[in-house]
């Protein structure tokens, strides 16, 4: 059996990583205990669970895949090849809804193309009063969602379908957010990195980038109840078109924010009252 010193030093990964498939390999295991006791000798089991994550982070395959969970908003969501990884951009589309319509107070709020649920169960624990859904087309995404939110106890309404098809015949909300596809077909970071292993549907419409975007826009205002916010999460560089597409709705009040990077990312509109 390898000492737990000897494991990690077999693979050319990053300390911190190998630490973390460590003690996801071998239960119980910290990481106060892989610094204090290196000598310690690892059960068969978890050296061949450790050496089976290593291989394939090797490979490239994320991190988050590997262990299961991503942290979003100070929570830890499961995760699973199929839907995308959470990320810290995208709390910015949580700090606006919740800045923008009141969490003390009832309203009803839907996320279209919900994936692993994070915005959707964030949003319905930070404002339990909010009446709130989620929709999305992949039956696999909505098994990790409803994870999500039974772990979590959330409560959310989720919806098998695209976008607003699956939602009840003349309901109105004070809130539609979404992260949806944005990337454009040929772009190279398709090709790199995480997004590699990602669902490529949760990521590019395999068109110009804005094909979701504008089909979300064309439908919200329909959606929205007077007063009622759109927020869309989206690419560096698509600010200014999204913008237009939803003036071209007819939203008022439409701006965009940037994230902490200083790029484009987040654009909101709103219904006239």
């Amino acid at each position: 059996m390898p000492t737990i010193e000897q494991a990690l030093r077999r693979h050319p990964l990053p300390r911190l990583e190998s630490r973390m498939l460590l003690t996801h390999a071998w239960p119980g295991l910290t990481h106060a205990a892989i610094i204090g006791y290196p000598e310690r000798e690892l059960p068969d089991e978890a050296a061949s669970a450790f050496e089976a994550l290593a291989a394939r982070r090797l490979t490239g395959e994320p991190m988050a895949y590997l262990l299961g969970s991503r942290e979003f908003y100070g929570r830890d969501f499961q995760v699973r090849p199929g839907v995308l990884i959470p990320r810290p951009e995208t709390e910015h589309l949580i700090e606006q809804a919740l800045s923008r319509v009141d969490r003390g107070a009832p309203a009803r709020a839907v996320d279209l193309g919900t994936g692993s649920g994070i915005i959707a169960v964030t949003l319905a624990l930070e404002a339990p009063g909010w009446v709130v859904g989620a929709v999305d087309v992949s039956t696999d995404a909505l098994a990790v969602a409803r994870g999500n939110a039974d772990a979590l106890a959330a409560r959310v309404d989720f919806r098998l379908g695209s976008w607003f098809d699956p939602l009840d015949a003349g309901a109105r909300f004070d809130l539609i957010v979404s992260n949806p596809p944005y990337i454009e077909r040929d772009d190279h970071h398709l090709a790199e990195g995480d997004l590699r292993f990602e669902p490529r549907g949760a990521l590019t419409d395999e068109a110009d980038g804005l094909a979701c975007l504008r089909e979300i826009a064309a439908g919200a205002p329909e959606r929205l109840a007077e007063g009622g916010w759109l927020m869309v999460e989206h690419g560096y560089d698509q600010g200014e078109a999204v913008r237009g597409l939803f003036s071209a709705a007819g939203l008022s009040q439409v701006e965009t924010m940037r994230d902490l990077a200083g790029q484009d990312r987040i654009t909101i509109g709103r219904k006239a009252d």
